[in-house]
């Protein structure tokens, strides 16, 4: 038996590229699939069947999934995607934020407008929607929830400035959750995808045959690593980069402290520049971190 056997999963934007991806091989293992999706476009413009469109494949695959087609930007859609779940199936196991949209711009002529729907829509989404499973999760002492980033944020591409932002925040709520959850058994995990799927062809440029792409570019090369983080021995806090068959951790390193008197002054930051800057040693931050703690420095 499958050991997704009988979980509930909740999937946003799952109404086509990666969250199909995932949807389709979760309900293939035997979970219970809330298939979330509103169906609108690369940029969050309109509304459609997408959601359908996905369940009637998974039931007609001997699956089980429901549809949900609330936005995850507004609280009380959010809320409706995890009250859905526990209608039909009693409980919620594993949420996994995929929702997202592209409105690429440089930022020095991106619309705010631009800038605040993208932070609603994938950080404050992720947000809303990870708020309204998470007593379930801490409740029941067992939840695996999954983040999705994207190298924009992590190392930045240009023109990607609201992007990027939300999609590094992703990041900083993985490390809180991580460690607010870990002891009821609740992982929280991040995934930095790579894969031909509509929001890469909103960027200008791009121009993938999503009908019949690239073997080595397709969603499904991207599912393992979500569904390695949904897993019974699922890590915790960390970064997986999946996509064109590869897979990777990403991390945030520091290196050692440079250690001054009370009198520091900026002559003495300086004249220690090239020290303060080598990251030759450095070490990943939350190594670093777990020692300042015991310690009782931060």
């Amino acid at each position: 038996m499958s050991e997704f056997e009988n979980k509930v999963v909740v999937i946003t934007g799952a109404g086509g590229g990666l969250g199909k991806a995932h949807a389709l091989e979760f309900a293939r293992r035997g979970a219970k699939v809330v298939v979330n999706d509103l169906g609108g476009s690369g940029d969050g413009v309109g509304s459609s069947d997408m959601a359908d469109q996905v369940v009637a494949e998974i039931t007609a695959a001997g699956g089980i999934a429901i549809a949900n087609k609330a936005s995850v930007s507004s609280e009380a859609g959010a809320q409706s995607i995890i009250d859905d779940a526990v209608s039909a199936f009693g409980t919620v196991d594993i949420v996994v934020n995929n929702a997202g949209i592209l409105r690429d711009k440089t930022f020095r002529k991106m619309p705010l407008e631009d800038w605040r729907l993208l932070l609603d829509v994938h950080l404050t989404g992720s947000a809303y929607v990870t708020h309204a499973a998470w007593p379930i999760l801490m409740d029941k002492r067992w939840g695996r929830v999954v983040l999705t980033s994207s190298t924009s944020g992590i190392y930045g591409n240009f023109g990607q400035a609201n992007y990027g932002a939300a999609k590094m925040g992703m990041v900083g709520l993985m490390n809180v959750l991580a460690l607010e959850g870990a002891s009821k058994n609740v992982r929280v995990n991040t995934l930095a995808p790579a894969a031909a799927t509509r929001l890469i062809n909103t960027i200008p440029g791009r121009d993938e045959d999503l009908d019949n792409p690239d073997p080595m570019r397709h969603p499904k090369l991207v599912t393992p690593a979500v569904l390695l983080m949904c897993s019974e021995d699922a890590p915790n806090g960390k970064i997986i980069q999946a996509g064109n068959g590869r897979f990777s951790t990403a991390a945030v390193f520091n290196n050692d402290d440079l250690e001054f008197g009370p009198d520091v002054t900026y002559e003495d930051l300086v004249a220690q520049k090239d020290r303060l800057l080598d990251m030759s040693m450095a070490q990943e931050g939350w190594t670093l971190m777990r020692k300042r703690r015991e310690a009782g420095e931060g």
